[in-house]
């Protein structure tokens, strides 16, 4: 698509912030309805599947522009690291 009007920087910074904010509404949105789903029995891989798919596609858009940088690459790792902590100890000690 071809812009006639010229965009300006802050533009485009508000583009990506309202990218960014939408994109946290739908992720966490999505997670409630996975717990809703989950306190109710029924599977909620689909769902959890979409939004882990959704970090990946962003990863990698990033790696490929290379732009993380080292703090982006340690928050990375501690939030993974805490999900496996809490998914280990939900495997262990089953809520019902």
């Amino acid at each position: 698509m071809m812009n006639l009007v010229p965009r300006d920087e802050r533009e485009a910074a508000v583009d990506s912030a309202a990218d960014r904010l939408s994109f946290l509404v739908l992720a966490y949105g999505v997670l409630v309805i996975a717990a809703i789903r989950s306190l109710n029995g029924e599977a909620t891989w689909d769902l959890l599947g979409l939004v882990v798919l959704a970090g990946v596609v962003g990863l990698g858009f990033r790696l490929r522009q290379r732009v993380v940088s080292n703090r982006w690459a340690t928050v990375l790792i501690a939030t993974v690291a805490i999900a496996a902590v809490f998914a280990a100890l939900l495997a262990a000690f089953p809520l019902r």
